[in-house]
């Protein structure tokens, strides 16, 4: 699947386009700074953040993530001020605090992340609670067969059938790597969907909502397959 989407990934700030000889320029300073003291380098290091924000995808963190938001910036959450909703149709509508999620039993998932822009992270361990333990605890209506997924970013939306949410390797993940999940990567908490594209592991998440059927989200209209399954993941008979 490498279905070229537009929008905002070819957008700079305020929606003006990001000029090529730009990005190239200051990726050029960035290989620069091999051969400069540890100060330029946390400098150049800083210039690589901004970038990523400038120009979503083209610089990779240390790991090899790249950062992108459809929004132009996204509040940050903590201990404090964050919360799980889980409603919908469901006999136990639920929030959660993040120390309430971290309290859980936690399952860690290690898989590769696979982004249709075409880049990859390999073995990538992410920890959290089963999506279909919070689904247990809420106890889903007999109409419920989806669950649609919202975000604090306040636009990005995604969805999947009850029978997929419900695999043992879909995690609402509070830790990578043995982290937290940091702001950049989605965090303090995030959706880990490990046979599906990483569009479809919503990052920022904040509400659960069990649906009669399933909802397209933010990248299936522009185009993407509702089932994002990596190539080889498919159930078979699906």
């Amino acid at each position: 699947m490498t279905a070229a989407v537009p929008g905002p990934r070819d957008q700079g700030p305020a929606g003006r386009p990001m000029g090529r000889r730009i990005v190239l320029a200051m990726l050029g300073l960035g290989a620069a700074g091999v051969a400069v003291g540890p100060a330029v380098q946390r400098g150049l290091s800083g210039m690589r953040s901004a970038l990523s924000r400038v120009a979503p995808g083209t610089v990779p963190d240390a790991r090899g993530f790249r950062y992108f938001s459809i929004v132009g910036s996204v509040p940050r959450k903590d201990a404090t001020t964050y919360r799980l909703t889980v409603g919908g149709l469901v006999d136990r509508p639920a929030t959660y605090t993040l120390d309430q999620l971290a309290a859980l039993p936690q399952t860690t998932v290690v898989h590769d992340a696979v982004c249709t822009d075409g880049w990859q992270v390999d073995d990538v361990p992410f920890t959290g609670v089963r999506l279909g333990d919070l689904l247990d605890a809420a106890g889903v209506q007999g109409k419920g067969t989806a669950v649609r997924f919202t975000c604090f970013d306040g636009a990005y939306s995604e969805s999947l059938t009850l029978e997929q949410a419900r695999r043992p390797d879909v995690v609402v993940a509070l830790r990578m790597f043995d982290e937290p999940v940091p702001h950049d990567s989605g965090g303090p908490v995030r959706l880990f969907v490990a046979p599906m594209y990483f569009y479809k592991s919503a990052k920022w998440l904040s509400g659960i909502e069990v649906t009669e059927e399933v909802e397209q989200g933010y990248w299936e209209d522009y185009g993407y397959p509702v089932d994002g399954w990596l190539p080889g993941e498919e159930p078979v008979g699906a």
